[in-house]
């Protein structure tokens, strides 16, 4: 799942290099045998991220007191090194026994063998007591659970929209797009926004499928056929899928949204520059901050096939060349308790992943101004596709969708991006395991 980040970066191949060194300093899979017992290594992509890896230390701490059998270590990275230094470290066997792992790349890291299925039975919290989205499965196995989620939603000002005539729509009567669309129009005709809406156009990365790609599914389209995996024909390209490129690049067209946005979209909302905001719920807090009672928390709107949101955060996995899987699933088994849910919700802003947690966390308990961020996530929560070619699907919709912004027809370029896919597909043999 995405979250905007401000990182301290470091070179990527002075990072591999000490990954592999500290992440594996036996070369056994990231644990090691000591006088005071087995020591195993922890990576996580939160170097630069103070707030959540301090989480992670205040979990690795307390387990390391709570038993003198295992002891964990930490290696943290910059993120946007991080899935590089994997991919390095596991081309080696080198993986350290513990890492965490984003949510949709789990069934990548699963077929490429860098993953091995957890068993975390008789933990303080029931994976059925979590959020769905937070439990990374493939191939119905188990292989990584994470603590939090994210939301995507729609911020506005409630007297911006009273102002103009715009219903605030609620989860029982969400916009339509003929709704959504006649609001956009008025707002612009109103002449006091430089944008009627903001959708972070100006990001990189897994932002654009994150957060675009659930519009294209709730217009019937998708990224692939789900049954099978085998193919995007007839899917990507199929006339849903047409039908939302081509409205998504009216936006643009129509002076609605900026071709490439802000480098803080967050801030331009808030600062009146555009009227509504496609956002996520780790900007709610702040938003209600500022504006307060106006602050307006919209769910998705229905296209035509229900209102759809992006799921998966990052998640904690077991490598499969961890030579002491039971201290590693011992150190999962431990991170299990309801306490560290919260903890890491407060730290970063994100959705706790249990009603456990939840009631434990101002703003979110039933009732709060926040909890309908939690509703969203359980109800129009869709995880992306769930197949080893994700990766590659993602990076084929980015290019896809930034070409049509720019002004490439939406049917060829829909068109020429599942030729790639199901090329990509039948060359790894549809990723059979």
């Amino acid at each position: 799942m995405f979250r905007t980040r401000r990182l301290a970066f470091a070179s990527v191949a002075a990072l591999a290099a000490t990954a592999l060194v500290a992440g594996c300093a036996s070369g056994d899979g990231g644990s090691t045998s000591g006088a005071s017992g087995n020591t195993l290594t922890l990576w996580t992509h939160n170097a630069g991220n103070s707030a959540e890896l301090d989480v992670v230390k205040k979990i690795i701490k307390d387990f390391n007191g709570s038993q003198d059998t295992y002891e964990v270590k930490l290696q943290a990275f910059p993120q946007n090194d991080y899935n590089s230094s994997v991919v390095a470290a596991a081309s080696a066997r080198k993986l350290p026994c513990l890492l965490d792992v984003d949510g949709p790349n789990v069934a990548n890291w699963a077929w490429g063998g860098y993953l091995a299925p957890i068993d975390v039975s008789g933990s303080e919290v029931p994976l059925s007591d979590q959020l769905p989205s937070t439990v990374g499965r493939y191939k119905d196995k188990l292989y990584a659970f994470g603590f939090y989620d994210v939301s995507l939603t729609f911020f506005a000002r409630k007297s911006v929209l009273n102002e103009y005539g715009i219903r605030i729509p609620t989860m029982a009567e969400p916009w339509t797009k003929g709704e959504f669309d006649a609001a956009l129009a008025e707002l612009k005709k109103s002449g006091k926004f430089q944008y009627s809406l903001e959708m972070g156009t100006g990001g990189s990365g897994e932002w654009w499928t994150y957060a675009y790609s659930p519009q294209l599914q709730s217009f019937g389209g998708d990224l692939i056929d789900r049954d099978g995996y085998r193919t995007a024909s007839g899917t990507f390209d199929g006339k849903d899928s047409v039908a939302w490129a081509t409205w998504f690049r009216s936006l643009v067209s129509n002076g609605y949204m900026a071709k490439k946005s802000g480098a803080d979209p967050n801030k331009d909302f808030l600062a009146g520059k555009s009227a509504i905001q496609w956002d996520g719920s780790w900007n709610a807090a702040k938003n209600a901050d500022k504006l307060g009672d106006d602050l307006a928390i919209i769910p998705p709107v229905d296209f035509g096939d229900g209102p759809k949101i992006g799921g998966a955060s990052w998640q904690w996995a077991m490598s499969s060349t961890c030579s002491n899987k039971a201290g590693a699933q011992a150190w999962l088994k431990f991170s299990r308790q309801t306490k560290y849910f919260v903890d890491y919700a407060k730290a970063t802003g994100t959705l706790p992943g249990t009603e456990a947690a939840a009631e434990q966390i101002d703003g979110y308990q039933p009732g709060g101004k926040f909890n309908v961020l939690i509703q969203f996530a359980r109800k129009y929560s869709l995880v992306r596709p769930v197949t080893p070619a994700y990766p590659y699907i993602s990076t084929e919709f980015q290019k896809a969708t930034q070409d049509i912004l720019a002004g490439a027809d939406p049917e060829n370029a829909l068109g020429q991006a599942v030729k790639d896919i199901d090329t990509n597909l039948k060359t790894n043999n549809y990723y059979a395991s």
